[in-house]
């Protein structure tokens, strides 16, 4: 499944086109596990297509478990991929050395990804060192500008990890992938594990490397607001596959998609003066066996016959905004449009392998 280039996304946006700096075509990525003597695959990611501009902010939204950091992961080339490739500038990604000095990873954890026993300055150094990017003298003028970078002050660099908050160490691992000068940052949950009230201050700063220095940003984060606060186009990911994408204002504004809907329903809003119905139900499903035809519709509450049985094509629903569903295809048959089950039930053909378990199944 291909969903409309991203870059051509961010035009419908408002902004400038052009070649996108990183680009994934078709990118699979399946892990092998053993269960008993059978040998089965997980289907963590399935045929992606998405594209990076320059300056822009490309939000990858979904529940735990939907592969997006396994995304990222293929993206920053840690993982290689079952099918699929990466192109930098419309190329074949070049060696690894050469393709880290432009694409950069920043982790969910901050505490976990940088090393206990050295302080700032050695973090901010070894890359440059490593690199020939700085030495001598010029290397605490480097470390002190990285740091102003990530608005921390040059006495930081004396710092260990311990003796940072949740978001100063977080600042110090972007800064770090800063040191390569890359064009492309890929954060992965960059937020998730600091405390609300300094999380604000992070996407700030996302927000800030977009517009002074042009950076493509890959945000990959299950909070749909969040994204909406950043990003200038936001890819709904399901059960490894994207299934919506478009600008994020108009995505989380007109969400064409039932999952869409489902993680915008759950999504918290003060304005809201009832409680919030869900649109759809369950977990998501098993990745060693996947559902057939649309992977979303054991728990859709839309879900017709032919969504068991056909897998969806892209289907472009507003300007710059397309949506795998079977619900805007047209010329479906009476047999292939029949509701696969009674509204607030899973009965009908759905396998018990495929049917969704979990806290979340009981009756709204």
């Amino acid at each position: 499944m291909t969903i409309i280039p991203l870059d051509r996304t961010r035009t419908a946006n408002g902004a400038s086109g052009g070649t996108p700096v990183l680009e994934a075509r078709g990118l699979t990525k399946h892990f092998p596990v053993h269960r008993g003597a059978r040998r089965a695959v997980v289907h963590a990611v399935e045929d992606v297509t998405l594209a990076l501009p320059q300056a822009g902010i490309t939000a990858v939204v979904g529940e735990s478990g939907s592969g997006k950091s396994t995304l990222a992961r293929l993206l920053a080339q840690l993982i290689k991929p079952t099918a699929g490739a990466v192109l930098l500038d419309g190329a074949r990604a070049p060696g690894r050395q050469r393709y880290t000095r432009q694409v950069q990873l920043v982790l969910q954890d901050p505490f976990s990804s940088l090393n206990p026993v050295h302080n700032t300055r050695y973090h901010l150094a070894r890359p440059l060192r490593l690199h020939g990017l700085a030495s001598g003298a010029n290397m605490d003028t480097q470390i002190a500008e990285l740091l102003e970078r990530v608005a921390l002050s040059p006495s930081f660099a004396a710092k260990y990890p311990h003796e940072l908050s949740g978001g100063q160490r977080q600042r110090v691992a972007i800064a770090r992938a800063l040191a390569m000068q890359p064009r492309v940052l890929l954060a992965d949950e960059p937020v998730s594990m600091l405390d609300v009230s300094i999380r604000l201050g992070v996407l700030n700063l996302l927000a800030g490397l977009r517009d002074r220095e042009g950076l493509a940003i890959l945000y990959v984060t299950h909070d749909i607001a969040s994204a909406r606060y950043l990003a200038d186009v936001i890819a709904v990911m399901y059960a490894g596959q994207i299934i919506e994408s478009g600008p994020a204002a108009q995505v989380t504004d007109a969400p064409a998609h039932p999952y869409t809907q489902l993680l915008l329903s759950a999504a918290p809003d003060p304005d809201r003066a009832e409680p919030p119905s869900l649109r759809g139900r369950g977990a998501p499903p098993n990745l060693i066996r996947p559902p057939s035809g649309c992977r979303f519709h054991p728990r859709c509450p839309f879900a017709m016959t032919v969504c068991a049985n056909e897998r969806p094509v892209a289907i472009e629903v507003a300007p710059g905004q397309a949506s795998a569903c079977w619900l805007h295809a047209k010329g479906l048959t009476a047999a292939q449009s029949r509701p696969l089950r009674e509204p607030g039930t899973l009965t009908g053909p759905v396998t018990e392998a495929q049917r969704p378990q979990g806290p979340g199944e009981e009756k709204r």
